[in-house]
């Protein structure tokens, strides 16, 4: 949601940039400074809803009836949606798409691990999590309360990968029960060592919220995890 609450907020920040200081043209004829701030408007918002409705839910975006709205709106002319009913419209949309896609990612997500489940080596916990192991160590295993370093790299089903400490060239520290909760049952079951796959089921990660533009409401993240060290807080 928040993407696509971007592209709204965009369009309307445009809308009152364009419509206080500009006016709209065909062919751009810079002859002055009015000019090119216009048109360097029109080429910033452009090129920013380009990129946003690349993923515009439901279909492709009709750019055409786009611009016939904001044209239409600018130079005071009736609209066929009133300026208030707009407004509903897009927030009816928006939210309609977003529980049919988040309803899509559960159904894939539930799907997967369905099928992940059986596959040879992979074993499932009474929570749902599904792990394998890549290395079992030979240290000592960390509880909710342990500070753990590890490696990892956090990926969606697709293969995308959203994180990654690899990437960074640094292991990360934290606190066992301080992350989702996938990561504090994974990692208990882990010996200092030891190298886990984890796929963490959307109730074991972010849920129905999602996290960030990568990680979608009802995603099923899979983790692969290096446990370097422990820290026992009575230690």
């Amino acid at each position: 949601m928040k993407k696509l609450s971007f592209v709204v907020a965009a369009f309307a920040a445009s809308l009152m940039v364009s419509a206080t200081s500009c006016q709209p043209v065909g062919k751009a004829n810079l002859k002055t400074d009015i000019d090119s701030v216009c048109y360097s408007i029109g080429v910033t918002y452009g090129s920013g809803f380009a990129e946003q409705l690349k993923t515009f839910p439901g279909g492709e975006a009709n750019k055409e009836a786009l611009v016939a709205g904001f044209v239409e709106a600018l130079n005071g002319k009736e609209t066929k949606i009133s300026a208030k009913d707009a407004q509903e419209v897009i927030q009816a949309y928006f939210t309609n798409a977003a529980m049919k896609e988040a309803a899509k990612a559960k159904e894939e997500g539930d799907k997967f691990l369905a099928e992940n489940k059986t596959k040879e080596g992979v074993k499932t916990t009474p929570s749902g999590l599904q792990y394998k192991v890549i290395t079992e160590g030979t240290g000592e295993k960390p509880t909710e309360k342990s500070t753990v370093t590890v490696h990892y790299k956090g990926t969606l089903l697709d293969g995308t990968e959203f994180d990654s400490s690899y990437s960074r060239n640094e292991p990360t520290k934290f606190t066992v029960n301080q992350v989702i909760p996938g990561w504090t049952e994974g990692l208990q079951l882990m010996p200092v060592g030891s190298k886990y796959i984890f796929w963490i089921p959307s109730e074991l990660a972010y849920g129905e919220r999602g996290a960030g533009q990568q990680i979608k409401p009802n995603s099923v993240l899979t983790f692969e995890v290096e446990l370097i060290s422990v820290e026992d807080p009575k230690k």
